[in-house]
């Protein structure tokens, strides 16, 4: 017996990724609020007077309608909603930095609409000409970490079982978490406890917290990408190179 249609109507919505399809469709890879990343096929997506591909954008907040068997599905109704404007192009690298990640990462079919809800917060902060674009991302790093199950340890030293001190140096182990370090520090997961408290707090109001959290975020994600790297770093790594670093960075 075949499996019965699932049809969702009107699912607030985000767009990650497109791949085209054929001669004029595409297969889009959504963020979707309650079920999660999923893929769905856009027939006629790409057809001269389509008014799809104006409104199915990165950034986009959107609301989504598809129907089908299985894991994809067929797009039968998209149009825009409420949520955060887009954003500005100076950003717009910092965005697809987290559509990469969420891509690479979060499996289809699996809902995290705490994650979704976060993924609106980015994007505003990123929107905001006078938001933290910096410290925004790393929030949203930390709290992607936490819906995958590999949420990092920020307020216990995990050998001596007591409270992170701020005026104490700590050894970071992505398996285990903190652990103080005794005499000279050296390496490259060392962190004061004033920045690890920041960060579990969701602070990062200094310059060093910020620098320390980014540090430790990507040695974090870098482990669940499993030696996969990240295209959006490689082009982001040569937009500095020739011009600096960016305050979203």
């Amino acid at each position: 017996m075949s499996a019965a249609v699932r049809r969702v109507a009107l699912e607030p919505a985000y767009l990650l990724h497109h791949y085209a399809y054929r001669d004029s469709s595409r297969i889009l890879e959504l963020l979707t609020h309650g079920h999660g990343r999923v893929s769905v096929f856009a027939a006629a997506s790409r057809r001269a007077g389509s008014a799809l591909p104006a409104l199915l954008q990165p950034f986009t907040p959107l609301l989504v309608s598809w129907s089908g068997r299985g894991e994809a599905g067929r797009l039968t109704g998209a149009e825009r909603r409420e949520g955060p404007p887009g954003l500005p192009a100076a950003r717009l690298m910092s965005g697809f930095y987290l559509n990469e990640l969420l891509i690479r990462l979060l499996p289809r079919q699996d809902p995290h609409a705490g994650l979704f809800e976060a993924y609106e917060r980015v994007l505003a902060a990123l929107g905001d000409p006078g938001g933290e674009p910096a410290r925004a991302l790393r929030l949203f790093e930390k709290r992607l970490l936490e819906e995958l199950g590999y949420g990092l340890e920020l307020g216990r030293d995990v050998v001596h079982d007591r409270e992170l001190a701020a005026d104490r140096c700590y050894r970071y182990g992505l398996e285990s978490g903190p652990v103080e370090v005794d005499g000279v520090a050296e390496g490259t997961l060392i962190f004061s406890g004033a920045s690890l408290l920041s960060l579990g707090r969701e602070e990062l109001a200094e310059a060093r917290s910020l620098g320390d959290a980014r540090r430790l975020l990507r040695a974090a994600l870098d482990a669940c990408l499993e030696g996969r790297g990240l295209r959006t770093r490689e082009v982001m790594t040569a937009m500095r190179s020739r011009r600096g670093a960016g305050p979203g960075d």
